[in-house]
């Protein structure tokens, strides 16, 4: 390890440390940096005697994958793994995907969370949100803020890619997992979201991946299916490009269209930031 990455890793180790002095409750996807904080954590509490919770949302917004991947992480990493059921299409303001739904959707999903918290006198609660999110459109991370979610990693300021090197260095199985946010970020802003058409959208996203490693996004424009990728899979989508069409087209999309620009996150959001 480089004498930069231990500094870091020390530098996290004793700030968990401190909070480990009480029970922590970390809002846990079995991503990345859920996964790092839920290693440091874990090891941070045989310290203290205290408890580390890692909760898990069960939402239709993300795809039924991510809750077994969350549950199969949370073993390997230690901890107290919990699931809350939420619906955020409950909320009628969420359900019409308008521009701040990811503020809307956050501060739902942390209500349930800090409630999960108070009944078991939790006084840390902490998510996932690191250095990077801080300098994209991220309108969730306000909702954190004003409910008093501590956000270890971006205080840090520890990067993505300085939590993939660490969670490398930790072992943890899923360092090198590609992000997978909420799958209304498919859809245009202001469109209704319908849980049948992320449904189609999700079993596209599998198909593609199961044939092409990386990243990988279906974003819907209307009866345009919009494809990205990293930009080393584009020959090979383009090689399998007869498969690729007839799954999709059996999903029921009409167009098919491969970004020229490759997999980038929010790209969604191009033009409100």
């Amino acid at each position: 390890m480089d004498e930069d990455l231990r500094s870091l890793r020390i530098k996290l180790e004793e700030a968990m440390g401190e909070y480990a002095k009480e029970d922590i409750c970390l809002a846990f996807s079995g991503g990345v940096d859920s996964s790092l904080l839920l290693k440091v954590a874990a090891k941070a509490v045989e310290k203290t005697g205290k408890k580390v919770y890692a909760v898990t949302f069960d939402s239709r917004l993300h795809p039924s994958c991510d809750l077994q991947i969350a549950s199969n992480v949370a073993k390997e990493l230690g901890g107290i793994h919990e699931i809350i059921t939420v619906d955020e299409l409950e909320q009628e303001e969420i359900r019409f995907n308008p521009v701040d739904r990811c503020y809307l959707c956050k501060k739902k999903l942390f209500l349930s969370l800090k409630e999960f918290a108070g009944e078991r006198n939790i006084p840390v609660i902490m998510d996932g949100t690191n250095e990077d999110d801080m300098h994209v459109y991220r309108p969730g991370i306000r909702a954190l803020k004003e409910l008093g979610i501590i956000s270890l990693l971006a205080e840090l300021h520890i990067t993505k890619a300085q939590v993939k090197a660490l969670a490398a260095e930790y072992g943890i199985s899923v360092a090198q997992r590609p992000s997978a946010p909420c799958m209304a970020t498919r859809l245009p802003y202001n469109t209704e979201i319908d849980y049948d058409i992320l449904s189609r959208i999700g079993e596209g996203e599998e198909f593609l991946r199961s044939r092409f490693n990386g990243n990988v996004r279906l974003r819907l424009h209307k009866d345009i299916v919009r494809i990205e990728v990293d930009q080393d899979s584009f020959d090979s989508v383009l090689k399998d490009r007869v498969a690729v069409i007839s799954y999709l087209k059996e999903l029921g999309f009409a167009y098919i269209t491969l970004d020229l620009e490759g997999f980038r996150s929010g790209s969604m959001d191009v033009g409100i930031q």
